[in-house]
């Protein structure tokens, strides 16, 4: 037996079991066992859903769709219905006052629709200069939300404060400081976010949800608004991306089929059924197949590592464009 053997000591350089508990005193974590954590989360009541079973009390949830799909109008609708039962506060970075007033009049009466005084929309003042510290941005959005008393939060959109901010990470760090105000504060928040340029002929997902990765990671759940072939210019469908506090109802399966439209002073979705996602979707036509197959075939040619010059000569496409999947690639693995 080697005497000379040294041991490891894990406590080696710690002068006491003394500064050993002040160590842990300045610890971020709650060690708790897990039979601690179940009976203590029993005691607490059940999350309610806050509209139909996609985003709960307690959760920060992203809406998503493409532009002018009605993201907006749906979420403006959310808050009316939740306005009923207690305050709301949404922000809307996306538009002033006077088109928002519009949206909500009769065109031919003139009459205006009637919010709950628990709607409490939130806009820029004229004067303000736009903060590029998402901490900032944070606090305030706060601040106005215990103004309003509002401990539900909608904001319209994620992408118009990130893409002001400093920060590369933008949207990562605003997620970041979302779920902190959300444990803080004990507030709902749901957030509104773009979709990037994709084929409205393939099914939604979370990679449809722009900045995908950076975002999902940090959301409770998700849903996303489609346009749909039935009933043009205004049919749509809603669909569950992502949930956590119940099973999902209305995944790609068993979507929600609506309509938007205006009746007398207020433009709405209005339900009209329920079905599955395909059935909604165009057809994709043969161009939009052959160039989706021919980035795939580019897709695995650079992963099995073959070099551009000779993907070029293989699928007859420049090099230009294999630079630009390649990237493309690279971006959603950065993601």
């Amino acid at each position: 037996m080697d005497n000379n053997r040294q041991t490891y000591d894990p406590f080696e350089g710690i002068a006491s079991y003394r500064e050993i508990e002040k160590i842990a005193s300045r610890s971020p974590f709650v060690i708790k066992t897990a039979n601690e954590w179940t009976a203590e989360a029993a005691a607490l009541p059940n999350p309610v859903s806050l509209w139909k079973n996609m985003w709960f009390e307690g959760e920060v949830c992203c809406l998503f769709a493409d532009s002018n799909v009605g993201k907006s109008i749906l979420a403006v609708q959310i808050c009316d219905e939740i306005s009923r039962r207690e305050p709301v506060a949404y922000f809307d970075f996306e538009m002033d006052f006077k088109p928002f007033q519009m949206r909500y009049t009769d065109d031919d009466t003139g009459e205006i629709y009637r919010f709950s005084p628990n709607f409490h929309r939130i806009q820029l003042g004229q004067d303000e200069v736009f903060s590029a510290d998402i901490d900032d941005v944070i606090d305030n959005i706060e601040k106005a939300a215990v103004e309003c008393g509002a401990r539900v939060i909608v904001i319209d959109n994620i992408s118009w404060i990130c893409n002001r901010s400093e920060s590369g990470d933008a949207a990562g760090i605003l997620m970041q400081r979302l779920v902190q105000l959300k444990k803080r504060s004990r507030c709902s928040i749901l957030v509104l976010a773009h979709t990037p340029k994709r084929n409205i002929s393939a099914p939604l997902n979370q990679n449809s949800l722009a900045g995908s990765k950076k975002i999902a990671n940090f959301l409770d759940s998700i849903f996303a608004i489609g346009v749909s072939k039935k009933n043009r210019p205004q049919g749509r469908y809603i669909k569950q991306i992502k949930v956590r506090s119940c099973e999902m109802l209305y995944g790609e399966d068993n979507i929600i089929e609506a309509n938007l439209q205006k009746d007398g002073c207020l433009l709405h979705f209005v339900i009209v059924g329920y079905g599955t996602e395909r059935e909604n979707l165009d057809e994709p036509d043969a161009e939009d197949i052959e160039r989706d197959n021919s980035q795939r075939e580019i897709a695995d040619l650079i992963e099995q590592g073959v070099s551009y010059r000779n993907i070029a000569e293989q699928t007859g496409k420049s090099k230009d464009a294999i630079c630009r999947i390649a990237q493309k690639i690279k971006k959603l693995k950065a993601e």
